[in-house]
């Protein structure tokens, strides 16, 4: 029973090792606070792109916005409920 503890622990560890945010800032960066958000899916692991999130579109011709993508841990569970990885989403932010 003990081992299965710390075997599961130590999965949920190794599954939550691919937690990532990446930040771009264009222009002066954000100005007004409104925020898009927006899930980018992913089969295999991050290999196939199953739609597209087009940041162009989503800051509808601001010159000035932060533009965040990250792994949140909300990702990381539904990723895990999704098949260990077989089905991934990311979250994709511009903040105006």
């Amino acid at each position: 029973m003990k081992r299965m503890a710390v075997a599961l622990i130590l999965a949920a560890f190794l599954m939550t090792t691919g937690c990532y945010t990446n930040v771009h800032q264009v222009g002066l960066g954000a100005q007004t606070g409104v925020k898009i958000e927006k899930k980018q899916w992913f089969a295999l692991w991050g290999l196939i792109a199953l739609n597209e999130v087009d940041s162009q579109q989503l800051t509808a011709g601001a010159a000035n916005y932060t533009l965040r993508t990250e792994s949140t841990p909300t990702d990381v569970i539904i990723g895990v409920i999704l098949g260990a990885g077989l089905i991934t989403p990311r979250t994709v932010t511009v903040t105006q």
